[in-house]
Formats: C-alpha cells, sequence, structure tokens
C-alpha cells in the first residue's frame, strides 16, 4: 500500500513539475476586439526564436483586417546590415467565441492547407486599454510582449513577467528588444 501510495505522490509531483515546465493547459484572455487589436504593435521583449535571429531592434507588428475579414500581419525589425526585415503573413481565428486564439502563417499561400505551415498565437494577456498584449503559444515555446509604445512602464512589464510565469513560462527566458535603434557601420546604437 505504501509503494502505491509512492508511486501516486512521485505521480503527482511529476505532473505538478512537467505543467511548471511549460505542459498543461495555457488560458488566454476572455475575449480579444480585433477591431480595437488591430494596428501597430512594438516588441518589448521575446523568447528567442530562428525567424528573428538576424534582428537587432525596432522590432515591430502590424496587424490589419482586410475587407474580406482576413487578417494581414506585417513583421518588421532592423538588421545589423541596418536594412530593414519584413515579413508579411495572414493570421486566421481557431477561436471565434473569443478571437484569443489563432494561427499565423508566413509561408506562400499555396501552402496554407498544410497543417504545419500554420503557428499558435494565442493571446493570454492583454491591458484592457489594449495598451499592451502578451501573445504565447500552449507548448511554452514562444513569447512575446507587445506595447502600442515604444517602452512600457518597469511596474507594468513586472507585472507581465509576473503572470506569465504562473502561465508556465520563464521570464529568464525573455530577451528584452531594443526600439529607435539605428546601425552605424556594423555597429547597433541606440537603447
Amino acid at each position: 500500500m505504501k509503494k502505491i501510495l509512492g508511486l501516486i505522490l512521485a505521480g503527482a509531483l511529476l505532473a505538478t513539475g512537467l505543467f511548471a515546465q511549460g505542459e498543461g493547459t495555457l488560458n488566454t484572455v476572455a475575449s480579444v476586439d480585433l477591431d480595437r487589436y488591430k494596428g501597430k504593435w512594438f516588441e518589448i521583449a521575446r523568447y528567442p526564436n530562428k525567424f528573428q535571429k538576424k534582428c537587432v531592434g525596432n522590432t515591430t507588428a502590424t496587424y490589419t483586417i482586410e475587407s474580406d475579414g482576413d487578417i494581414e500581419v506585417l513583421n518588421e525589425c532592423l538588421k545589423k546590415n541596418g536594412k530593414t526585415d519584413r515579413a508579411k503573413g495572414e493570421a486566421r481565428i481557431v477561436d471565434e467565441s473569443t478571437n484569443a486564439k489563432l494561427e499565423v502563417r508566413f509561408a506562400p499561400a499555396f501552402l496554407s492547407f498544410l497543417p504545419f505551415v500554420w503557428g499558435d498565437y494565442w493571446v493570454i494577456d492583454l491591458a484592457d486599454d489594449y495598451s499592451y498584449a502578451v501573445v504565447g503559444d500552449p507548448k511554452r515555446e514562444y513569447l512575446w510582449i507587445l506595447s502600442r509604445t515604444p517602452e512600457l512602464e518597469t511596474s507594468v512589464y513586472q507585472g507581465i513577467l509576473r503572470r506569465v510565469e504562473e502561465k508556465g513560462f520563464d521570464p529568464g527566458k525573455l530577451v528584452e528588444t531594443p526600439q529607435n535603434v539605428e546601425v552605424l557601420k556594423g555597429q547597433v546604437i541606440g537603447e
């Protein structure tokens, strides 16, 4: 009997540990008003990822709702060579009851029928006034903190960090994104 209880306890501890490391349910915000969400967002911080490897700053995302209801995504960032990198994509709503779960694709449109070209884009934290948003995925591999302005107040940022940690993300993995920077002779100058 003690062995069975020990196994149950070990299993419970293992499950708790897995959740803390990013497994388990990820709750989104209750709803997203896409008309208020559209527009330009500045990236404040992100988990490192392969598709933003060349970005050194000035990273933004602009969402446009087209007349047919499609959502266009334009991601831009400054590269070390001083040029702006642009990636245009499309977002689609996965959960129409909340608009908080979307999928985004940057692959060509003719590949859109392939499920693996779509990435989860879940709004997991959002200011009441839409001044900031936090986007992640249920596997907790990706995380972005976005703001309508190039900077967030320290207290607001710290509050976001506490909430993402409660959701199973590791705030220590976040890399802050410099805004209002320039590149001069291969050197990043600015904030």
